[in-house]
């Protein structure tokens, strides 16, 4: 009976026990597994601290960079503006003393002239002097000699010395006008001279085509498009010929007008940067830099007349000019030509004693015509003196650019200086190309003309067709003939031919006599 009690209470014990300990070990386990996870989560706060601080550090990094980069450039940009405004300077201090040293030229010339009128006065007047004493020894003479009374014997002594001081006149206005001349010439030369080396102009070269680099073959692919819808939508949007062809890693685009080339140059650069080729994404960024392309116009058009010294100008004006800039005139570029004869006209104005700002202005509108001259008919220059009449230039202005290729007459000095100016600037070594066709023509017509002429043997164009020479045979040529035959070449060439520049003619004649020794 007491074991059937005490068995129960023990086995109670045992599960009383054995129940603490489970549950005792079990709580452990669930602190143990706590703790595990509080480690956990503190390890992946621990990381992503030190994750979200190395993104600080990284942008805080990328943001400085991208400072001092700004930074850098504004500081560039401010050294070329200083650098620029240094040499501006430079050529002002230049001006101002070679300004100087023609007006103490001028001076002294002035002082020379002054004395050289003294000593002809001195002259005159000792001569004068003489003539009284003349005057009166005739008048005794004729007093004594003839019968005249003495006023007729004073009119004919005036009327002898009218003839000798008419005679006298006429020698001395001669002379006069002659040294007049002479200067004249010289100092013409030397203002164009002058202007022509104080004007540093670039070489230009025209171009019809341009090139766009491609980051792969691939991309010619998508610039196609399906069946060729991506290739015909850029060309309808922009008026040029897309040439794809075999050249690796570039497109050509292809177009007489410049502004439109090169607003598909830059479409074409963005649609490649961006990824995304499509009709509608096409026309979209066409049309977006058909915006940006009109305000890039109108900042070269402000940069060229800061660079020339002309203020006031029509907005519109303004426009034009930029437009020049994508004008080319056999391989000259008009707005850098425009510029050149701004600075050539302004600076002869400035020798001659004018107003160099109304030639600079001159000079930078001379030109204006050709920025519409495709869209209107009508020479250039009568285009551009309508334009000048329209936004309200000076009558000197208009007139000067209606009358730069003498297509009327001049009307001003600023005329004819733009002539001259213009012909410099266009004449003056690089400024503009011929084709090749062109080129070959006038080598071909050069010989052509040379063989013409009776015991010629060869002819060669050399020096880009600057020179000829002629190899003549010297059994049928004497050297007497040569000299005559080159004379003959020359004249040939000046009525037959038109060319730049000057051609040198020369005529060789070479009698070699042979023998051998045996």
């Amino acid at each position: 009976m007491i074991l059937n009690i005490l068995i129960p209470v023990f086995v109670g014990l045992v599960a009383v026990y054995c129940g603490y300990f489970l549950r005792r070990y079990v709580a452990e386990k669930r602190i143990k597994n706590a703790e595990l996870q509080a480690e956990h989560i503190l390890e992946v706060a621990k990381k992503d601290v030190l994750d979200k601080r190395r993104e600080a550090e990284l942008e805080a990094k990328d943001l400085l960079y991208r400072m001092r980069q700004d930074f850098e450039r504004e500081t560039k940009d401010r050294k070329q503006e200083i650098v620029n405004s240094e040499k501006r300077l430079t050529q002002k201090e230049e001006n101002i003393d070679r300004r100087i040293d023609l007006v103490e030229k001028k001076e002294k010339e002035f002082e020379g002239r002054n004395d050289n009128l003294k000593k002809h006065e001195d002259a005159l007047k000792s001569k004068e002097n003489q003539l009284l004493s003349l005057v009166a020894e005739e008048k005794e003479r004729l007093q004594k000699i003839s019968s005249l009374s003495a006023e007729e014997a004073k009119q004919i002594l005036l009327s002898r010395l009218n003839e000798e001081l008419s005679n006298e006149k006429a020698v001395f206005i001669r002379r006069q006008e002659e040294e007049v001349k002479a200067t004249a010439d010289k100092k013409a030369r030397e203002i164009v001279s002058l202007a022509i080396q104080r004007c540093a102009a670039e070489h230009t070269v025209e171009s019809t085509v341009s090139v766009v680099t491609l980051p792969n073959d691939e991309m010619k692919g998508r610039i196609i498009g399906r069946e060729g819808r991506n290739i015909r939508a850029l060309e309808m949007a922009t008026g040029v010929d897309v040439i794809i062809d075999d050249t690796p890693g570039a497109v050509t685009l292809s177009g007489f007008d410049a502004v439109r080339r090169e607003i598909a140059r830059l479409s074409l650069e963005k649609l490649i940067s961006d990824g995304r080729i499509h009709p509608g994404r096409i026309e979209e960024i066409v049309e977006k830099t058909k915006k940006e392309m009109d305000e890039k116009i109108r900042e070269e058009g402000e940069r060229a007349a800061f660079e020339a010294g002309v203020n006031g100008l029509h907005p519109e004006i303004i426009k034009l000019l930029g437009r020049l800039k994508y004008r080319t005139s056999y391989g000259q570029n008009a707005l850098q030509h425009s510029k050149e004869v701004s600075f050539l006209l302004g600076i002869m104005a400035s020798e001659l004693g004018l107003d160099f700002k109304l030639g600079r202005r001159i000079g930078l509108l001379h030109d204006i015509g050709k920025a519409v001259d495709h869209q209107v008919e009508g020479t250039h220059a009568k285009l551009g003196a309508d334009l000048a009449k329209k936004y309200n230039e000076g009558a000197e202005i208009i007139a000067a650019i209606e009358s730069h290729h003498e297509e009327s007459a001049p009307q001003s000095i600023y005329s004819v200086l733009a002539i001259a100016a213009d012909a410099v600037s266009a004449a003056r070594p690089g400024a503009r190309r011929e084709t090749l066709e062109i080129y070959v023509k006038r080598l071909d017509k050069l010989e052509s003309i040379a063989n013409l002429f009776k015991g010629v043997e060869k002819s060669f164009a050399i020096q880009a067709g600057r020179e000829i020479r002629v190899i003549v045979q010297p059994e049928k040529v004497s050297d007497s003939e040569a000299v005559t035959m080159c004379r003959d070449i020359r004249k040939k060439i000046e009525e037959g031919m038109e060319y730049p520049g000057q051609i040198k003619v020369t005529v060789i004649r070479e009698m070699r006599t042979i023998e051998y020794a045996k």
